[in-house]
């Protein structure tokens, strides 16, 4: 079905969740010509100064699969998105004395991902939705689901009274802690789990530059390794710089007052103490909320007979570390309307979507959480550094042959994620036994010099 053209009975579309995979969800649904309503809890943005909105926001980093998806949605749409993105080339490692930086490159041919401001990106889509005749409706607390796979029904709270409203499908993407699956459960099997890691994280802010706007390179992530904590920072278009301090819960409620914690960052991060400053470092230890980090994992993602499904967080939500929460959700949109053209029936594509994409999202999921160990302590391991120099020079010399694993992740959208970690699991393989074989003719070598020399100096 051609992204203009109109189902022929225009079937109503109820969806919960206002966030960004709703949203792309609500604009994908209203393209193809669907009467498309949207439900938040949440009151409308635009009421809501943007000095007082949560500080519980990480910057996004938009890559391939992301853009792919909103591309698929409205290519107009897109181009506005990324005439407001700041292209990071690499991650810039900051040494313990903050005097030393080191450039690691993402990309084998100058690939980018983005840094893009979550909350300009959701007004964006709220703005679309806004021209495309979506019907949006802030401050509707979701209490019901009913009738989920014969005639669905979603029951809502507002400030005044209980409003219900009749659908023929619905689909729930309102986050990690989603009342949509909560209520979806109770008339199915679906399994579910629910994993907090020990890990908290507080955003900080990183003033522009009044000389040169940027204080530090913009087209680079920046990290702070730790190897027990680190701090991260990705620049916005305004020369600022949204930074996030991730650490085990231990660490940060170790630390009794402002003065400790600005004494903290002043050892621990000296060159981001100087860029962040004493007083706001004093300000966000005395005021900024510290967020848990957790993984959410449920199955099957639609109701038995296809009425209703879960996407995004609400299904796979999972720890920032690979970047890759926002595009793997917006990903969910793309195949799901492509399963819908394919199998042109919402109900068989809701069915086929659960099995079709249960093994990319439990391997992503796994991804995110194991990249925490390789941005807080591998990224200045020698040997990781080696691997990954090593994992490089052969993509260079066999492309399309040889990916390394990050390539796949953020700039193959044609490489499924379980399907890149299987080809990355083959690659490690090989490239553990050129390690072993790099190392062993070393010492080698090194013991043949040594014989020479004993044999050039022994007494006689």
């Amino acid at each position: 079905m051609a992204p203009d053209q109109k189902p022929n009975d225009r079937a109503s579309i109820g969806i919960v969740g206002a966030g960004l995979v709703g949203c792309l969800a609500a604009l994908a649904f209203s393209r193809k010509g669907y009467d498309v309503s949207i439900f938040d809890l949440r009151p409308d943005p635009k009421s809501v100064d943007r000095s007082k909105r949560n500080l519980r926001s990480i910057n996004l980093a938009v890559s391939k699969r992301g853009i792919r998806a909103v591309e698929y949605v409205d290519e107009t749409l897109s181009r506005k998105i990324l005439d407001h993105v700041i292209p990071m080339k690499g991650r810039m490692i900051h040494d313990k004395t903050g005097l030393k930086q080191e450039s690691q490159l993402y990309g084998l041919n100058g690939e980018c991902i983005n840094s893009i401001d979550r909350s300009y990106l959701n007004d964006l889509l709220l703005e679309e939705l806004g021209k495309s005749g979506v019907k949006v409706y802030f401050e509707h607390k979701l209490i019901k689901l009913s009738n989920v796979d014969t005639d669905p029904t979603m029951e809502f709270a507002t400030k005044d009274s209980i409003v219900k409203f009749d659908f023929e499908y619905i689909i729930g993407a309102d986050g990690a802690h989603s009342h949509f699956r909560h209520q979806m459960q109770k008339g199915m099997r679906m399994d579910f789990s629910q994993k907090y890691i020990d890990m908290q994280y507080i955003e900080l802010y990183i003033p522009p530059d009044p000389k040169k706007k940027f204080a530090i390179d913009a087209n680079h992530l920046h990290i702070w390794p730790r190897h027990d904590y680190m701090l991260i920072a990705l620049a916005n278009e305004d020369g600022s710089f949204t930074s996030t301090f991730f650490s085990p819960w231990s660490v940060i409620e170790s630390i009794k007052s402002s003065s400790e914690f600005t004494q903290f960052f002043k050892t621990s991060f000296p060159d981001a103490y100087k860029l962040i400053g004493k007083e706001a470092l004093i300000s966000v230890y005395d005021n900024n909320p510290r967020g848990p980090l957790m993984q959410i994992s449920a199955y099957p993602y639609n109701s038995p007979l296809g009425k209703a499904i879960i996407i995004g967080d609400a299904a796979h939500s999972m720890v920032p570390f690979y970047g890759q929460g926002m595009n793997c959700g917006f990903e969910d949109v793309r195949i799901l309307m492509e399963l819908i053209e394919a199998n042109e029936s919402i109900e068989r594509a809701f069915l086929a979507y659960s099995p079709q994409r249960k093994d990319d999202l439990d391997a992503i999921c796994k991804l995110a959480l194991d990249n925490y160990y390789e941005m807080s302590s591998k990224v200045t391991n020698i040997w990781y550094l080696t691997k990954k120099k090593l994992d490089y020079t052969l993509g260079s010399w066999f492309r399309n042959k040889w990916l390394p694993l990050y390539t796949m992740i953020s700039f193959r959208d044609d490489i499924p994620y379980s399907r890149a970690v299987a080809i990355e699991e083959r690659q490690s393989r090989i490239l553990n036994n050129l390690q072993v074989g790099l190392v062993s003719s070393i010492l080698i070598y090194g013991v043949v010099q040594g014989a020479k020399l004993y044999e050039k100096w022994r007494p006689r």
